[in-house]
């Protein structure tokens, strides 16, 4: 083995072939689909397009590179332990894409069915659980509430006494919370739509967008103009700013989330842990690292930096369910951009303009639901009929007050 990876190193020419599309491809002046954002999401659409609707002539346009944005800077948290029937549903459906996603890609993105723990603090919290649970087991999803007693048997290490600013009373478990690798689910898709036809041009910029009796009929990027049938936007964190150069305005605000991440440790901890009311959560990945995240900051921001006073936070809410991990030294910090719109659930499928399709809103769920998402904006795009399942989360529900409240879902409250 040495010595073939010597000989392979050696060699003047390198065998292997381009995954993604060589970065001195040329646009080409026209696509029938053109995507904003090469992200998880943006990736997955083309992906699903090529692959089960034969829509090859596809485009996916980024300003940085292939998952570079807040797919890079998730915690890959999959659940679908939510509120309202409406997301139970689909983020159901979304974890069991995600079972078979690493045979669907042929690409090995390592997920791991670890289960998820949030904790109750109060009574209240207990009453919340007790009827998410029920919602949940009604739809089809394994979640329960379970009492102090299986909490110590699910997770060693936890501290249960009393005798602590907030006990902790009961819990929600939902066997099927999982977590993978967020890179990986981004190049596997990118990889599959490639290998279809699909370009996905890095560095490349949307500047602006052309509108013309209510159509999108071209984009501008940084390295010209390109017409297009159809576009669609998925650009996480900056939704807003992008709609706005088509016009559209989106009930959104962006704030940035900060998670850090300690230095590897022995196994310690496998199930993730979160607790709504400390505002925290923590898993342990297969290298050994502890991923400490929380709630969004507390006002509007386009910007990812990592703060002293959010690092403290965390690390006080930690060692109060983890006294062990007093002396753990964080290894890196950082922060993604999140697009919070007023009911916390995303924006999904019609805009006002009639071949402009939205991807936003996605606040802290983006990465749970990427394969479902992926799935039905093509079908969408495809058939140009929306999708039962994502019809709950259209931006006109917000003119229809029909809002879909999942505040009280999020795994560390905002």
């Amino acid at each position: 083995m040495p010595f073939g990876l010597l000989k392979f190193g050696l060699r003047k020419t390198y065998p292997a072939r381009h995954q993604f599309t060589p970065s001195n491809t040329n646009l080409k002046k026209r696509y029938d689909v053109v995507i904003i954002g090469a992200g998880g999401h943006g990736t997955s659409i083309a992906y699903y397009l090529a692959k089960y609707h034969g829509v090859t002539n596809v485009a996916v346009f980024d300003k940085s590179y292939i998952g570079g944005g807040n797919t890079a800077r998730n915690t890959a948290v999959i659940r679908s332990n939510y509120l309202t029937e409406e997301s139970v549903k689909f983020y159901r459906e979304s974890v069991k894409l995600y079972q078979g996603l690493s045979n669907e890609l042929g690409f090995n993105v390592m997920m791991e069915n670890r289960g998820q723990l949030t904790l109750a603090h109060s009574d209240a919290a207990i009453r919340s659980f007790r009827w998410r649970a029920e919602v949940n087991q009604h739809l089809g999803v394994r979640s329960e509430l379970v009492d102090r007693q299986t909490i110590r048997e699910l997770v060693s290490g936890l501290n249960m006494s009393e005798d602590v600013h907030f006990p902790i009373l009961a819990g929600l478990w939902h066997a099927d919370g999982a977590t993978a690798r967020h890179d990986a689910v981004a190049w596997g898709y990118a990889k599959g739509a490639c290998e279809r036809g699909v370009e996905i041009h890095q560095l490349t910029e949307v500047q602006d967008i052309e509108v013309s009796n209510s159509r999108v009929t071209a984009v501008r990027t940084n390295r010209g103009r390109v017409e297009c049938g159809y576009a669609v936007q998925a650009v996480a964190g900056f939704s807003s700013v992008v709609a706005r150069k088509a016009n559209i305005r989106l009930p959104i605000h962006t704030y940035p989330l900060q998670a850090m991440v300690t230095q590897p440790y022995k196994p310690l901890l496998y199930p993730h842990i979160s607790s709504p009311h400390l505002h925290v959560y923590i898993h342990q990945t297969t290298r050994g690292e502890f991923v400490i995240g929380g709630g969004s900051d507390p006002y509007p921001l386009y910007n990812t930096r990592a703060t002293l006073g959010q690092k403290e936070s965390l690390a006080s809410a930690v060692i109060e369910l983890f006294p062990a991990l007093a002396q753990a030294k964080v290894l890196r910090q950082w922060a993604g951009i999140t697009d919070m719109t007023p009911d916390y659930s995303p924006i999904m499928g019609l805009s006002p303009i009639k071949n402009f399709f939205l991807d936003a809103g996605w606040g802290t769920w983006g990465f749970k639901a990427t394969p479902i998402c992926g799935q039905s904006m093509a079908e969408l795009i495809a058939t140009g009929r929306v999708p039962d399942i994502i019809r709950p989360f259209e931006l006109e529900r917000f003119y229809r007050f029909q809002q879909v409240n999942e505040a009280g879902a999020t795994a560390a409250s905002h």
